[in-house]
């Protein structure tokens, strides 16, 4: 091959090298059109059930994926408190950005809780990626809702997804990173963290606290969560 030939290849390899990139973070972002259309159902049920019976302002706000969804006890757990439920299965947090409007604000909560990101990570989303989402849906939040504390919850180590556990510690650790020098600048975020406390005196997931599925916390599970949520929550509203 001569000199020339071969300086012909590299930008044929850069090219190459480019497309993939864009094609993998295409494939990381949904397009607007599916954020759009693919939970409609879901948020629609629950306009339509906040139609029927007009939910409280002023309450606690859960909003996030399938840990908050399938939390069918969590009035019970957390007495004492007006709390709303807004998790959707297989939420992810630009799903969360899509839907602000329609899932958090309009409730004009006292506090809102987040548990999103594990889809995120479990899609494909690289850490640094989940932080800059979770940067854009807590501006969101902030925008529509002056002055409200927001708390997110971190990524859990379920076995069912331990190999996607660095990915997973390196999330939480740099949200976490962030709402630290953010509270530095602007009071009112917190973190929530249930990692260590899922996991066995060998670092090693926990196997008693989930359910079959070992992704989703089973009641046991739920109960670590209000160990560490309650001290966010503020006094009980009500006897």
């Amino acid at each position: 091959m001569t000199t020339q030939g071969a300086f012909d290849i590299v930008p044929a390899i850069i090219c190459g090298s480019v497309l993939a990139l864009a094609a993998a973070a295409a494939a990381q972002a949904p397009p607007a059109a599916d954020l759009a259309t693919r939970f409609a159902q879901r948020v629609e049920a629950y306009e339509a059930a906040d139609k029927a019976t007009p939910p409280p302002t002023g309450a606690i706000l859960l909003a996030g994926d399938s840990q908050f969804d399938r939390w069918k006890t969590f009035q019970e757990d957390l007495p004492g408190y007006t709390v709303i439920n807004r998790g959707i299965d297989s939420f992810r947090t630009d799903d969360s950005i899509h839907y602000v409007d329609r899932l958090i604000t309009r409730y004009k909560p006292r506090l809102v809780v987040l548990h999103v990101g594990g889809n995120d990570i479990h899609r494909g989303k690289t850490p640094e990626q989940l932080l800059a989402d979770t940067k854009t849906l807590i501006a969101k939040i902030r925008a529509g809702l002056p002055g409200v504390p927001i708390a997110w919850s971190s990524i859990t180590p379920g076995p069912g997804r331990w190999d996607e556990a660095p990915q997973r510690k390196a999330a939480n650790a740099l949200v976490k990173a962030w709402i630290a020098a953010e509270n530095g600048r602007e009071k009112g975020l917190s973190f929530i963290d249930l990692w260590d406390a899922m996991l066995s005196k060998d670092g090693q997931p926990r196997e008693d606290i989930w359910v079959a599925d070992r992704v989703h916390p089973n009641h046991e599970g739920y109960l670590i969560r209000v160990r560490l949520t309650t001290p966010v929550l503020g006094k009980p509203d009500r006897k």
